[in-house]
Formats: structure tokens, C-alpha cells, sequence
């Protein structure tokens, strides 16, 4: 037998006579639980560190008395691209309770930190071994995130990142090479240069502030004859969204292209159409839903990227399963590709 496949076949057993200490010392250490030294919890890690001990999961799975549970925190509002998720989580929950693991979706005011940090400070972990939650950046949230992870509960982010926080994982795509995809894109749409109207969700949000990261600082290198109009926030909602582009269109007849780097694109496209000026912009959003779809099909929406809600909530479940049952670990994950779809390639 080969020291590979020795490496790769090392059991609990092995780390526990490697280490010199009991088969609990070694559970306690692998589940992050307090009643160990430091320097015996170092030798337990040099061993596993030593010996590639890998955790069988499934068999950690069948081992426990109950069922894993995942809680999914989802904005609730006219955001279509929340509502992808929550589908999402509805279709995989037959699969993952084959599996043993229990989906919990529930939808909250969209941008209510306060609601939300209230919702995870009430998660007990005798029902809860994750939440994968959706925010944006708020002390109150950070601060319920640090006491949800203190009371052994792990917390993952979803679409936009909490790196100030205690939170385990983040799962979603790169928000900065978005926004250089879009002003690289848009540069080639305008070669001539002229304005570019940015309307985001919310700044608060950092997957909307790193998008916009991404856009100004490429037009800046690569297309520095385009000018940036705004960012003006539509907090994602179609009707806001829609005054806000309305407004842009009769304040600037010069307008060349607008980039929406959050939701409300119901509004985005009803606003274009109503305004007679829609196949004249170039315009670029984010999430293919069924308003871009019809906007990519109708002409008022060039290009929308997208970032694949059923493959986000696939890699959450798979993230939470790895990180409940296997604490000293940091969960890997596949990432999330940008996927761009114009009118041409529509799956």
C-alpha cells in the first residue's frame, strides 16, 4: 500500500494514537468544542496535518441523532432575483432531506438589518447548525453574525460578503470583476465615448459597492472618455427603480448607455420602453430573470450578467453540510462563474 493511499485512508483512530490522546479529546477537537488544552488541541492538529486525515462526512452525517438544519435568510420585496433563490431553496429541499439535511427558507424585509440580526439572534443551536443569509454591511448584523458563531452556529453570506465578520464562508461570484466585465463591455459599445448613467440597489450592500468598484476603476484605465452619471439607488424595487431611470432619460437626451448593477429591472425596462428610447441605449443589468429575459428578447437590455441562483444555492447546502459536521474546517467550494447571455444565447 502506498504512503498516499495510507494518507488518504487515515481514521479518527490514527490522529488520536498519532496525537496520544483519547478518541473524545480528538471529536472534541474535530467539533470545535471547549475541554481541551491548547497544546493538546495542537498536537491533535499536527496529527491530522501529518497523517491528511480527511473527515468522512456521511458518516459523520448517519452518525448524529438528528438531521442537519440549514436556514436560509432571503429578502423578501419585488427583487426577482431573491425570488430565484428562494426557488432555489424549494427545489434542492427534497434532495437535501434525502440526505438528511432539513432547508428552513425564510424571507425578510429586504435592507432591514435590524429584523435580520433579531431573526439570527433567535436561531438556537439545538435547530440550527447554519444560516446562509443575504445583507448588507450593519453593525447590528456583524454583531449577531459574532454571537451566532460563538453559540455554535455557523453563519454563511450569500451574493454579497461580510469579510468584518465572523461569518464561515461566502458564497457568490467576484462583485469587482462584474463591474469590469460591465465597463468592459460597455467601453466596446461606446468607442466614441459620451455618459453612462449607474443606478445600484444599495451602496450599502458591498456585491453593489464592489460591482461599482470594478466599473469606475476600468473605465478610468481602459475607456476614460466614457463619464459616469450617479450611482443612484433604486434599493432594488421595480417602482423606484423605474422614476429614477425616467428621471435620467429626461435630464440627459445624450445619455449613450446605464448600467444597472442591482435589481429592480421591471422597472428598468418598463421605464425604457414607456420613454420611446429603448434600442437607442445600450444597457447592461445583472441576474437573467423573466424582466431581462423579456428585456434581452424586446431589445431594451443589450447584455445581462448573471451569476446562476440554483448553482449558489446548490454550493450554500454543500458548505453547510461540510461546515456543521466538520468545524476545524474551512469548506471549499466550486465558484460561482459570471455567466454573460445576450439576446442571441438565451438558455
Amino acid at each position: 500500500m502506498s504512503e498516499e493511499t495510507m494518507r488518504r485512508r487515515a481514521t479518527v483512530h490514527d490522529v488520536a494514537r498519532a496525537a496520544g490522546v483519547s478518541l473524545a479529546t480528538v471529536d472534541r477537537v474535530l467539533n470545535g468544542r471547549p475541554g481541551v488544552r491548547a497544546a493538546t488541541a495542537e498536537k491533535v492538529e499536527q496529527a491530522i496535518a501529518e497523517l491528511g486525515f480527511a473527515r468522512d462526512l456521511n458518516a459523520s452525517l448517519m452518525a448524529r441523532a438528528r438531521d442537519l438544519s440549514v436556514v436560509f435568510f432571503i429578502p423578501d420585496g419585488s427583487n426577482e432575483f431573491m425570488d430565484s433563490l428562494a426557488e432555489a431553496v424549494h427545489r434542492r429541499s427534497p434532495l437535501a432531506l434525502a440526505d438528511r439535511i432539513h432547508l428552513d427558507l425564510r424571507r425578510v424585509r429586504a435592507l432591514d438589518a435590524a429584523t435580520l440580526a433579531e431573526s439570527l439572534n433567535q436561531l438556537a443551536p439545538r435547530e440550527c447548525d447554519c444560516a446562509v443569509i443575504v445583507s448588507s454591511d450593519e453593525p447590528e448584523v456583524l454583531a449577531a453574525i459574532d454571537a451566532a458563531q460563538r453559540r455554535g452556529i455557523a453563519v454563511m453570506t450569500l451574493v454579497s460578503d461580510l469579510p468584518g465578520s465572523a461569518r464561515r464562508n461566502f458564497i457568490g461570484i467576484d462583485n469587482i470583476a462584474a463591474g469590469r466585465t460591465a465597463a468592459s463591455l460597455m467601453g466596446r459599445f461606446l468607442p466614441q465615448g459620451g455618459k453612462v448613467a449607474v443606478v445600484a440597489g444599495s451602496l450599502h450592500l458591498r456585491d453593489h459597492a464592489e460591482r461599482l468598484d470594478g466599473f469606475r476603476a476600468a473605465l478610468a484605465t481602459e475607456f476614460p472618455a466614457l463619464e459616469i452619471i450617479g450611482p443612484l439607488e433604486g434599493h432594488d424595487e421595480r417602482t423606484e427603480t423605474a422614476q429614477i431611470i425616467t428621471a435620467l432619460l429626461a435630464e440627459h437626451a445624450d445619455l449613450g448607455g446605464l448600467y444597472n448593477l442591482g435589481a429592480g429591472n421591471a422597472g428598468l425596462v418598463s421605464a425604457l420602453e414607456a420613454s420611446g428610447r429603448s434600442g437607442n441605449l445600450r444597457v447592461i443589468a445583472h441576474e437573467l430573470s423573466a424582466p431581462t429575459r423579456a428585456g434581452l428578447l424586446h431589445g431594451a437590455i443589450d447584455v445581462v450578467l448573471d451569476q446562476n441562483p440554483d448553482g449558489e444555492i446548490r454550493e450554500a447546502i454543500a458548505a453547510a453540510r461540510a461546515l456543521a459536521l466538520d468545524a476545524s474546517r474551512t469548506a471549499i467550494t466550486d465558484p460561482i462563474e459570471i455567466g454573460i447571455f445576450l439576446r442571441d444565447n438565451l438558455r
